[in-house]
């Protein structure tokens, strides 16, 4: 049996798990304060000043327009060709762009901000509810998602924030419910666009396998058709422009319906898609496929049943409160328990963000990170499955993606990378660094390499050791 961690190691422990990666100043923080407060502080970022890191997204125009702004200064490249033409010459604007600010923004924030554990809330649940920024209207929409839909509910109660995804465009038109009709509809009095489309399944397979149950949940091929059913006229008006959500009674299925075991009776309208959510939301199997993945992203990849009925018996009593099953994992004894320590392996933007945290880097706005993220696995808003990117180990440490993160190490310690500089004297301490990844705790073979490179070389080979791939 592993000795315990050290107060050293659980404050590290606790960052990594907590935060993008330890910094100084929040080492600290967390030494005077003690955890439990710290995570209590962290629970409620709206009192967190976070000035720096809004500073940072300042200068990325994009962020701060609706959908109908970003279609008519950012549109499709055929119009943005047309637009130049008629202007005979200009700079072209295309969507491309708003997706990479999009990127920028969740790097910087990740790397700066003070609310660090409401920024990897927000991180977890735009995998969790996954949209792929790229397809159509959704380059477009997909701002709106994170900033209006993921970000105000990320520490909320879930029913809230399965609701807002359920009715959010960016959503309706990644998973096509926006084109879902009644089978039996008066075909011709529909709008054009989804005349002769029918009933469509994606979303309603997605929103049990996916967003609630899980795909061992106990639902049925029936309950996906009824669901799908249910959710008939949960639609969007204008996708391409200033898109928002709207219920068309024209278009949704009024017969009866049986979800689950629960009884919809006819004539129920909109109200039918609502009670579906609220089914699915207090589903005891939710509790379970919600907490599992929490307790994945902060303790293990495969935790514990104890740690996992713990944490949905917290989601039940708190009628799905996010913050009460957080406290229940980092409460648990599982947490800090010696075999779990540095026993997750970084994400790319984790791993990024955390080298960048480490070594105090002054990081702007700059594509040449993005670029870095991406070839080692994980373009932002990019996964293409509503699956998102995985949280397991072993889905990041392909030889090609870990040679990626080797050649990261060495541009960033020797200023190669553009936008992201560092103290020219933060090698001149390298145990000082050993500290602030791994105290008490690295290798003999890391250890040995160390001490046959020279000093100026520590610090590439330090970000580069498995103990920082790790948090």
């Amino acid at each position: 049996m592993s000795a315990p961690l050290t107060a050293e190691q659980k404050v590290i422990h606790f960052l990594n798990r907590t935060s993008f990666g330890p910094s100084r100043e929040d080492i600290q923080r967390v030494k005077r304060s003690g955890i439990r407060a710290y995570l209590d502080e962290q629970l409620d970022p709206e009192r967190i000043q976070d000035e720096l890191a809004e500073e940072k997204i300042a200068g990325l125009k994009t962020m701060r327009l609706n959908s109908r702004e970003l279609f008519e200064l950012y549109p499709p490249p055929k119009v943005a060709k047309e637009r130049a033409a008629a202007m005979m010459g200009g700079e072209m604007n295309a969507p491309r762009l708003i997706i990479l600010e999009l990127q920028l923004a969740r790097l910087l924030r990740a790397v700066y901000s003070q609310r660090q554990l409401y920024e990897l809330m927000v991180d977890f649940w735009n995998n969790h509810f996954n949209i792929f920024a790229a397809k159509g209207a959704d380059r477009w929409l997909t701002t709106s998602y994170d900033r209006d839909t993921i970000r105000p509910f990320a520490l909320g109660k879930f029913h809230s924030l399965l609701l807002e995804t359920a009715k959010s465009p960016a959503m309706l038109f990644y998973l096509d419910n926006w084109l879902s009709v009644s089978p039996n509809g008066p075909i011709g009095r529909l709008p054009a666009v989804v005349q002769r489309r029918g009933l469509n399944e994606n979303y309603a397979r997605e929103i049990m396998e996916l967003h609630t149950l899980g795909v061992d949940g106990g639902y049925t091929q029936q309950d996906v058709r009824e669901v799908a059913r249910c959710l008939t006229g949960w639609t969007l008006v204008r996708p391409r422009g200033d898109a928002e959500f709207r219920f068309e009674p024209r278009l949704h299925d009024n017969g009866a319906k049986t979800v689950l075991g629960n009884h919809l009776a006819a004539g129920g309208g909109m109200e039918d898609g609502l009670k579906v959510i609220d089914i699915l939301s207090h589903h005891p199997a939710t509790a379970r496929f919600i907490a599992t993945k929490l307790a994945r992203r902060f303790v293990s990849d495969q935790p514990s049943a104890a740690l996992v009925n713990r944490a949905a018996d917290a989601f039940r009593q708190s009628d799905g409160d996010i913050r009460a099953v957080i406290r229940s994992i980092v409460d648990a004894p599982e947490f800090f328990a010696p075999e779990v320590y540095l026993g997750k392996v970084k994400k790319p933007l984790e791993y990024v963000a955390s080298a960048l945290r480490l070594t105090n880097a002054d990081a702007k706005v700059t594509h040449q990170l993005l670029r870095y993220i991406g070839r080692m696995g994980e373009p932002l808003f990019l996964a293409q499955p509503p699956t998102g990117y995985p949280d397991i180990g072993a889905s990041w440490v392909s030889p090609d993606m870990l040679l990626t993160r080797m050649n990261f190490a060495s541009d960033l310690v020797n200023n190669r990378l553009e936008g992201a500089r560092i103290q020219p004297n933060l090698s001149s301490d390298s145990e000082t660094l050993v500290q602030l990844i791994a105290p008490d705790s690295l290798s003999s073979t890391t250890r040995a390499a160390l001490a046959q490179v020279e000093e100026k070389d520590r610090l590439a080979l330090l970000l580069a050791a498995p103990e920082f791939q790790r948090r």
